[in-house]
């Protein structure tokens, strides 16, 4: 069995696929923020409110891990419902309870939104 380096102190994490640090890392793995926009994106929304002073937050999630796709659309949607938001692998998240402002927006985009 051969080893592998898991820790370096110099770099920390290690990717396990291409044994580059993980920062560096860049094997196209989810998380990377590098996965390909498919041709019929399903949309999912749901409301959270645990976890954040008892504020509303609408996420829309189930989006693929794209970078450029996911700030292209947070900025469009947070300017169409003037409100704040901010982007995580995966998800939109918009301050505030603005789902039915943002469905029509994403059907209007070609998506399928659930929720």
């Amino acid at each position: 069995m051969a080893s592998r380096v898991v820790y370096s102190t110099a770099s920390g994490r290690m990717c396990p696929e291409c044994g580059a640090a993980i920062a560096a890392c860049r094997c196209g793995k989810p998380g990377s923020g590098t996965e390909a926009v498919p041709e019929h994106v399903t949309a999912k929304l749901r409301i959270e409110k645990q976890g954040r002073g008892g504020k509303r937050v609408t996420v829309i999630f189930g989006l693929p891990d794209n970078g450029a796709f996911l700030k292209e659309l947070a900025s469009t949607l947070k300017a169409a419902c003037s409100t704040g938001g901010t982007v995580k692998p995966g998800t939109v998240e918009l301050a505030g309870d603005v789902r039915e402002r943002v469905r029509p927006l994403l059907e209007a985009r070609g998506m399928r939104v659930k929720g």
